[in-house]
């Protein structure tokens, strides 16, 4: 029986999803290239936390918050697909689209992700950004330590965003529907 012959994006993948990742360690498969990165600081994580407070509390829409959600992206380049876990990931709650949801699920209702970064910042300002551009997620929002600034990014265009708003720590960010409130960066000084 003749076979397709396999791609090098083929190969890649097949060797991410079989790969066995350390406990606590993060395996992400980013245009072409396997990442493993160590649990967070607690800074990374207190970001997190003061943004998923504020989405709680303050969105206009119930939104659903999945600790370390894989998303299955469209890839690109040397990739044919792409899989991110985004540091936060935002969905309406009437989805309820993470309920039996595969490791790796598809992206379809995701309203926003959230990327820090951490110690491989190129990956989280533009590898992951154009991954979740490519998957339609409408909302990336970027929290850069080493700038202090946040960079919200919408309207997904191919392999990237069409609209950047940057703003620095303290001052507030609009978020769009459905969330539909100013993020205060206050206490991220």
């Amino acid at each position: 029986m003749a076979h397709e012959p396999l791609t090098h994006g083929d190969v890649v993948l097949e060797g991410f999803l079989a790969l066995g990742t350390p406990e606590g360690f993060r395996a992400e498969l980013i245009e072409g290239e396997i990442a493993v990165t160590p649990p967070p600081d607690g800074e990374h994580e207190d970001y997190i936390n003061l943004i998923v407070g504020q989405v709680y509390r303050r969105s206009v829409t119930e939104m659903d918050f999945p600790g370390n959600k894989g998303l299955k992206l469209t890839g690109g380049g040397a990739c044919p697909r792409n899989h991110a876990i985004p540091d936060a990931t935002f969905a309406p709650a009437s989805l309820r689209l993470f309920r039996g949801a595969d490791p790796w699920t598809p992206c379809d209702g995701v309203a926003m992700v959230v990327e820090v970064t951490s110690s491989r910042a190129a990956v989280d300002r533009e590898s992951k950004r154009r991954c979740h551009a490519r998957g339609g997620i409408p909302v990336h929002l970027l929290v850069d330590r080493d700038s202090s600034s946040l960079t919200l990014f919408s309207d997904p265009g191919g392999d990237d965003y069409l609209q950047a708003r940057k703003g620095p720590f303290g001052n507030p960010m609009p978020l769009p529907e459905p969330f539909s409130f100013d993020l205060d960066t206050a206490a991220f000084l």
